[in-house]
């Protein structure tokens, strides 16, 4: 049994690859940490790959940068050129206490740097300061940057210098470089050479100015693409505002009718009014003039045109009496009060249809002339004898003959019994009313 056993783990281990089982244990691979980092995360990486406390290695780096700047330029290298873990490592938040440490130790590095440099007196000074101040304003906009931004300058690093340099800009981006580099150079050298003599005002003004047009063509794609980002999200807010106001109203109308419908399936004629009153408000918000208007309050005297009061007052017949209303409009005018006397006596009329017709449908037509506005109500229902209208009926006498005549309006009926009924109404309207 123990030789089955033996040939079996035998046969196992001749399996693995001899360059596993050769592989010695070591130290972690250098990466920069992404997680629990204070500010590019190289401190916190060198300190895995040592197995040492990450505030040694940032002291480090601080005591190094008094001889001429050197921690904080093996800090930018490290930077470029190691890499980034990847995502899955686990998640380790860095302290208030630490992050403050981390910051300490950065201030006091620069100013090492630059005190070193300034008791020395070499040239080393003017180099480590700048390059500090670069640096840091480096760390800065990275940190700053969102994902995308940081794969466009990544994908220009790995193209070469030049991909780093001109970012893809072509020649317009290199004579944009050299120009501003050129300007920045001379309005630092005008400062070198007249350091002495600071009184001359005039070389001091062409110092700054230079420099500060030169920084302002380096810096222009950050600004601009700063600008189009800005443009972007403005649009997608407003996107996301139309998304969810028109969301809002769906849910408000067309849903409530689908549930309505839902609950009315057994009677048809429901069913054909609910239907007819969703489509109606559907097509005013979605073609009307205001979208979200009100068309009783215009129809009421709120000012508006003529072709909206017809339609709202169609539409409130159609839902009183369960009847389908068919329009037309030809032209557009100013509502004024003898069109709101028209529009009222033209429902009034819709009404006396729906009441006493016997039909499903009413049919509305008007027509804006130069000089006057016409509207025909007709039906195909049962029809009547106007004489013989008792006197105590005051809808066709008062609500419309009434109503038209006093405002200077004239009123036609056609009808019989048998033969459906055809009122006419004509109002006169101002020179310059019809649109």
């Amino acid at each position: 049994m123990d030789d089955v056993q033996e040939e079996a783990r035998e046969k196992a281990v001749s399996r693995v690859p001899s360059s596993a089982l050769a592989q010695p244990e070591g130290p972690p691979k250098l990466y920069r940490r992404r997680s629990g980092r204070a500010v590019a995360g190289v401190s916190a990486g060198l300190a895995d790959h040592l197995g040492v406390r990450v505030v040694w290695v940032r002291a480090t780096f601080a005591v190094l940068a008094a001889f001429g700047g050197a921690g904080l330029l093996a800090y930018g290298l490290l930077w470029v050129f190691v890499p980034q873990r990847r995502g899955d490592d686990a998640a380790q938040p860095v302290s208030a206490k630490e992050r403050q440490q981390a910051i300490g130790l950065l201030v006091l590095g620069i100013g090492l740097a630059v005190g070193g440099s300034t008791v020395t007196g070499v040239i080393s000074g003017w180099v480590a300061a700048p390059l500090a101040v670069a640096l840091v304003g480096a760390a800065v906009v990275w940190r700053e940057a969102d994902e995308s931004q940081r794969r466009r300058w990544r994908s220009g690093a790995r193209s070469g210098v030049a991909g780093m340099v001109l970012g893809g800009g072509g020649w317009s981006a290199a004579v944009r470089i050299l120009a501003g580099v050129a300007l920045v150079i001379t309005g630092i050298g005008v400062l070198v050479l007249r350091s002495g003599s600071f009184d001359q005002l005039q070389f001091a003004l062409i110092a700054v100015v230079a420099t500060l047009v030169g920084v302002a063509v380096l810096t222009v794609p950050f600004w601009l693409r700063m600008v189009r980002d800005l443009g972007e999200e403005r649009r997608a807010r407003i996107r996301t505002e139309e998304r969810a106001e028109i969301a809002a109203h769906l849910h408000d109308s067309v849903l409530q009718t689908l549930a309505l419908i839902q609950k009315q399936a057994d009677t048809p004629k429901e069913v054909a009014r609910l239907a007819r009153g969703q489509e109606r408000e559907l097509r005013g918000w979605l073609y009307g003039p205001s979208g979200y208007g009100t068309p009783k309050e215009i129809a009421d005297g709120g000012g508006g045109q003529l072709s909206t009061a017809i339609a709202a007052v169609c539409g409130e017949v159609e839902d009183s009496f369960a009847i389908s209303v068919s329009q037309v409009v030809v032209g557009e005018a100013e509502l004024d009060e003898s069109l709101r006397a028209l529009v009222q006596a033209a429902r009034e009329a819709m009404v006396n249809a729906a009441k006493h017709a016997g039909v499903e449908e009413v049919s509305v037509y008007a027509e804006v002339e130069p000089t006057s506005v016409m509207v025909f109500v007709r039906d195909r229902g049962k029809g009547f004898d106007p004489e013989a209208v008792s006197e105590d009926r005051h809808g066709l006498a008062d609500s419309i003959r009434g109503r038209m005549e006093r405002n200077g309006g004239t009123v036609r009926l056609r009808t019989a019994p048998g033969d459906g009924t055809e009122v006419q109404l004509e109002m006169p309207i101002k020179q310059g009313s019809a649109a």
